[in-house]
């Protein structure tokens, strides 16, 4: 489907693997050019390697932690001029209740997600601002956008602010021809994901290679696959969703809904 993205740059934060990357690639099928950031250089050259070679894509990528002083204004001066879609993907929040997340850990996850998120925003909204035009999505999670869960406890609160960060956002940015949106995924099949699934497998049934045996539960009876998530972030950024502004779409094939009707 051709969603009239030719030739847009899209800048994509965690880029180098499942989401990001996902995302990456839907909007290098689409002809967008693309400015990549994540914090693993290996992996980031390896998701450059590949967007060039299978598309012929027009990719820029930089190995940068958004949580260090002053990265998020080294991404602006160097593509802030040229970026059309911003994609706040970047998050590494830790699993545990209050009792087992230290103030570290807290704040090592909300300088990345939260922070990052709002930071990077901040910077590339005054630039599609002055120009009437551009598109941010930013992809939080059911976890505290949907529902709310103790055992992911910063995850929940910090998806909470980033969802109540869009509305406000994205209820007046279209006075100025912008958009902002959110994304909720659920549980998608990541490899950071797939590995706390074969883990349980491991502890419940003596093998980690069963752990789709313990999805059976999930919506389809599985989790979802990381294209399927991309793919609502490219319509979201295109113009085929040109009246959509201060909301969420949640990918999670009903799960939190399934989750509330208890």
């Amino acid at each position: 489907m051709e969603l009239g993205l030719l030739n847009q740059c899209v800048l994509i934060t965690g880029a180098s693997r499942g989401i990001g990357r996902a995302a990456a690639e839907c909007f290098a099928s689409e002809g967008c050019r693309l400015r990549l950031v994540a914090r693993n250089r290996d992996h980031l050259d390896a998701t450059v390697a590949h967007l060039v070679d299978r598309y012929g894509a027009d990719v820029q990528a930089l190995a940068l932690d958004l949580r260090e002083p002053g990265s998020v204004e080294q991404l602006d001066r160097l593509w802030g001029h040229e970026i059309d879609v911003l994609v706040n993907n970047a998050g590494d929040m830790a699993h545990g209740s209050l009792e087992q997340i230290n103030a570290q850990a807290w704040r090592t996850a909300w300088d990345l997600k939260v922070y990052g998120t709002i930071d990077l925003s901040r910077l590339l909204y005054a630039r599609m601002k002055a120009r009437a035009s551009g598109v941010m999505i930013n992809v939080i999670g059911i976890s505290g956008g949907e529902m709310v869960v103790p055992s992911y406890i910063a995850g929940t609160a910090g998806n909470a602010a980033l969802d109540a960060f869009t509305r406000a956002l994205g209820a007046a940015a279209p006075e100025h021809g912008v958009r902002v949106v959110g994304v909720h995924p659920g549980l998608v099949a990541t490899d950071r994901q797939i590995t706390r699934w074969q883990q349980r497998a491991l502890e419940q049934l003596g093998d980690a290679q069963r752990w789709p045996e313990l999805t059976g539960h999930l919506p389809f009876g599985r989790m979802a696959q990381a294209d399927e998530v991309a793919k609502a972030i490219v319509f979201l950024a295109s113009p085929a969703a040109s009246y959509i502004s201060g909301t969420s779409l949640s990918v999670d094939g009903g799960f939190s809904q399934r989750h509330q009707a208890r």
